[in-house]
Order: structure tokens, then sequence, then C-alpha cells
């Protein structure tokens, strides 16, 4: 009887220590998840505050622990938008829509940036997708038509 209390007790200790570092496991892999959330949400404030630089630190951080977080990239080429890198504006619009084909914010963005360099087959082609996938931005429609009319009378000229 006495070897059978003392195996219990040994097993014991040993699933009390087992539960111990799954529970510290399990803490430890739930902070590291609302660290992700946390950067991308202060990123956004941050650039809603116009503080552009440190919502880049933080988009790019966020980036790189969730890289398939479509609105990450948006927010960049907003940034990047502001700071007119239109190159880089468009890389992060692109990655944006590759990872979320629906997203009508960056679909607009992208057709901005086409009807700024006069590529009307391009921004035909989009708006075309655009109207599709609108809900919001619907409205959008009329002023992206209305510059294509200046475009080609531009052309015509």
């Amino acid at each position: 009887m006495k070897v059978w209390y003392i195996i219990l007790m040994k097993l014991k200790n040993k699933m009390t220590k087992l539960f111990k570092y799954v529970l510290i496991i399990f803490f430890l892999l739930n902070l590291h998840s609302f660290a992700k959330e946390d950067f991308f949400a202060e990123a956004k404030n941050l650039f809603d505050n116009e503080k552009f630089e440190e919502s880049k630190f933080l988009l790019q951080r966020n980036i790189v622990f969730n890289p398939k977080d479509s609105k990450s990239y948006l927010y960049l080429a907003k940034i990047y938008k502001t700071e007119e890198n239109e190159r880089e504006e468009e890389k992060n619009v692109n990655t944006a829509l590759l990872l979320e084909p629906n997203n009508e914010e960056a679909m607009y963005m992208l057709i901005d940036l086409k009807l700024k360099r006069s590529d009307y087959n391009k921004v035909k082609e989009l708006t075309k997708k655009f109207e599709i996938i609108c809900s919001s931005l619907c409205d959008k429609i009329d002023l992206i038509n209305e510059r294509l009319i200046n475009i080609e009378s531009k052309d015509e000229s």
C-alpha cells in the first residue's frame, strides 16, 4: 500500500509541474497574440492623430508578426500617400488587394493612382471591379467617371 502511495505522490508532483508548464506556455502564447493586435490598434490610433512616422513603424512591426494583415498594408499605403511616395503607396495597395481582393478602399486608392498616371485602360478595368465590390464608397464611381472623361478629353486635344 505504501508503494502505491509513493508512486501516486510522485505522479501528482510530475502532473503539477506539467500543468504549470502548460499554463505558462498558454499564457505566453495569449500574451503574444494580444501584443500583435495592439500593434495595429496603436498604429491606427497614431495614424488618426497624424503621427505618421510612429504609425508606420508599428504597422511594419505588425506585418512582421502578421504578414497577412491587409489593414496594415492599407494604412501603410495611406501614410505613403501623405508622403507622396507613389511607388511605396502602390506596392502596399497591391499587397492589400492581393490579401483582400474585395477591399474597396484599397481598390479606390489604386484607381486614384492609375488616374494620376493617366492609365486609361487600367482605370476602366479597375472601375468595373470596383462597381461590383463597392458597398460604402459607391459614390466615388461618379467621381472616377468624371476624371476618366477629363483624361479622354486631354488625350483628344
